[in-house]
């Protein structure tokens, strides 16, 4: 069996937080969000963490997250730049500001993973239910035709303190079938709504949500390279457009050629969209050191 690697996506800065939110401590000891994931991650099974950077800020989070692994686990720094390169994708990607997205993070790190992986955002607290999940599917069920994601009951992914936008999963027997990204998400006195141009649509409670956990075989890359150098001929004068990992999915799983098993974590997600957050997240992590679901430090 070859065990699996785990991706941590931290390049991305939080522009509605406002600062390097990866490296914010929250927990009672200046645990971070990534601190905690890493805990649950090893605590499944996982030996292998690659995190995907910026050179910018490598220094500080070396000292402040990847040398805390000491031999836990192998440890890899990959570099998400605008101008990395991308060997054999048959196209110049061009130059800008604004990052290309998750799906080119998930390229980049093409030479790093030579095995099956699972893929997080840095500022999401997944729970340990969902990395135990991952685990278990990526050691006895994925394959180049079956990929996984791991989703969350939309009432669990809200922010008290703002809206938010979500992936929205429509399922058939375990499978996606389809993902809809809807924005301005919030919860109001009636149920849960999102906003789509002057229209205002109601979610029920329980919709099945993707906060970016997901379960790739590494056949994973030659399809984002095919997808990505389309993406490049159809968006690259577009300085916003950016290359999520849903638009592979869909692509996939339109095409026939991969099926997608959703599980669903029975935690609570939690994170820092906004500012505000910080203080509620900060109470709920204090909380599970206080029961003893976290040690103190985690570490």
């Amino acid at each position: 069996m070859t065990n699996p690697s785990l991706v941590i996506l931290a390049a991305g800065m939080g522009s509605r937080y406002g600062g390097l939110k990866q490296l914010d401590q929250l927990g009672p000891s200046g645990e971070t969000i990534i601190d905690y994931s890493l805990h649950d991650a090893l605590e499944a099974g996982f030996k292998k963490i690659v995190f995907v950077i910026r050179k910018s800020f490598e220094q500080e989070f070396k000292e402040k997250i990847s040398n805390k692994i000491g031999d836990r686990a192998e440890v890899c720094l990959v570099f998400q730049e605008f101008d990395t390169v991308i060997e054999g994708l048959g196209k110049e990607v061009p130059l800008r500001e604004k990052p290309w997205g998750t799906g080119h993070a998930i390229l980049v790190c093409e030479l790093a993973v030579k095995e099956p992986f699972a893929v997080i955002n840095a500022d999401d607290y997944y729970g340990k239910d969902a990395f135990k999940q991952i685990y278990k599917f990526l050691t006895t069920e994925v394959s180049p035709s079956c990929y996984g994601m791991v989703g969350y009951s939309l009432d669990k992914t809200l922010s008290e303190n703002g809206y938010v936008s979500r992936g929205v999963c429509q399922t058939e027997d375990g499978l996606l079938k389809e993902i809809k990204e809807r924005t301005k998400i919030k919860r109001e006195l009636e149920g849960i709504f999102y906003i789509d141009g002057d229209e205002k649509f109601e979610l029920p409670d329980n919709s099945v949500v993707s906060m970016n956990f997901w379960g790739f075989d590494n056949s994973i890359f030659p399809h984002l390279k095919q997808s990505f150098n389309k993406f490049l001929t159809e968006k690259s004068e577009d300085p916003k457009a950016e290359f999520f990992i849903p638009i592979i999915v869909d692509e996939l799983i339109n095409s026939g050629q991969v099926q997608l098993k959703v599980m669903t974590s029975k935690d609570q997600w939690y994170g820092v969209t906004y500012k505000e957050d910080k203080e509620t997240v900060m109470s709920v992590f204090a909380g599970f050191s206080n029961s003893g679901h976290y040690k103190v430090p985690v570490w």
